[in-house]
Order: structure tokens, then sequence, then C-alpha cells
């Protein structure tokens, strides 16, 4: 069986459109070996998302062509 579990503790960062009332927030972990783990900041040590890295810059790409 193959660990998904994302040691990483330190070195989340909050979405630069997250702010303090309480609404959708989300956190990346940079350099991560497996790819761009994802979690909600409001759950930190509830489950994370890992996408490859490549699937992220997309994602995020697609998300500034939107705005």
């Amino acid at each position: 069986m193959t660990d998904r579990t994302i040691a990483v503790l330190d070195g989340w960062r909050k979405s630069s459109y997250s702010n303090d009332e309480g609404g959708s927030c989300l956190e990346v972990l940079d350099h991560h070996p497996s790819g761009v783990p994802v979690r909600d900041s409001k759950n930190p040590h509830g489950p994370a998302l890992l996408f490859s890295a490549a699937g992220w810059s997309a994602f995020v790409r697609a998300l500034k062509a939107d705005a």
C-alpha cells in the first residue's frame, strides 16, 4: 500500500484571496517532492488534495484567465 500522508507540516501559505472573515480559504504547500498539496485553511489537520505540478499550474492559469 502506498503512503499518501503529507508529512511536511511547515511552509503552508494561505491564498492571497483569503481573509479573516471565515470565507472560503485554502492553503498550498510549496516545494513538496510529490506535487502541490492543497488544504482547507479552516481545517489544517484535515485532509489535503495532492495535485501534480502541471495540474496545479493549469488550474491556476484557468482561474487567472477567468478573472
